[in-house]
């Protein structure tokens, strides 16, 4: 069994693989004690024989590492640092990519029809664009909805913080409903717009594959005609490291 962890700033999401299938999947909260909250989740003991860490979080990273050595008495794999994700990477300057980013991007272009944009919508909505021939060429960040609703609340001397969910109509009959219908319409009009124009560069019929913990609400209100894969970054994960065991091989 592989245990895959996906480190974001919202969320820890852990992955247990058999082979290519994922037999389980839960989330932890990245700021909650992991060991304890992980122990009560996993419920029964499984032998694990690896573990691999994704992560966009330094900080809790050093936590996590700590812990899963504790718990499985294995130094885990850490992606970026002992694996590399294997898609050719033509950022300018490849190192400042989110792992997170390429291994959504690699797990794509591996289960998925190139070319193709991964969308990712959580704390952070990232666009990432992979050619026709598998190439990670770079992509796009914006804020997430979560982020621009704190904002609002933070840089405003009025403004509530409103809890992000689907908005009831189009235009808002009070604050909480103003906000919430120009946070959800906004962002999904801003993901029809960009991937317009993204089409337009690499072709009109490229692939569009969402994920992320926001994904449904995208779906919904953009009204892209999207393939939904929630757990396509564990999946990468899981590419990653079994692209790396048939090397040693």
């Amino acid at each position: 069994m592989l245990l895959a962890i996906d480190i974001g700033n919202t969320n820890i999401s852990c992955g247990i693989f058999k082979g290519l299938r994922l037999t389980r999947q839960f989330d932890i909260p990245t700021n909650a004690r992991f060991k304890e909250i992980f122990v009560k989740r996993l419920k029964s003991r499984l032998k694990i024989s690896d573990s691999i860490i994704c992560s966009v979080v330094p900080k809790q990273t050093k936590v996590v590492l700590r812990d899963l050595i504790s718990l499985t008495k294995k130094k885990p794999y850490i992606i970026g640092k002992d694996l590399a994700v294997p898609i050719k990477n033509l950022y300018r300057k490849p190192k400042q990519v989110g792992q997170d980013r390429l291994v959504n991007a690699y797990a794509a272009s591996i289960l998925y029809k190139t070319p193709l944009i991964a969308l990712d919508s959580g704390t952070a909505i990232t666009f990432d664009v992979i050619s026709k021939n598998k190439a990670y060429l770079g992509g796009l960040i914006v804020p997430g909805m979560g982020i621009s609703l704190k904002a609002l609340k933070e840089k405003t001397a009025l403004l509530p913080l409103v809890k992000l969910s689907r908005p009831r109509m189009l235009i808002g009959t009070d604050t909480k409903n103003s906000i919430l219908s120009g946070i959800v319409f906004g962002t999904a009009d801003l993901c029809n717009g960009i991937i317009k124009r993204v089409r337009q560069y690499i072709g009109k019929d490229t692939l569009v594959i969402g994920t992320g913990g926001n994904i449904r609400l995208i779906e919904k209100y953009s009204k892209i005609n999207m393939k939904i894969d929630k757990d396509l970054t564990l999946k990468g994960i899981n590419l990653t490291y079994r692209d790396a065991l048939k090397k040693q091989i």
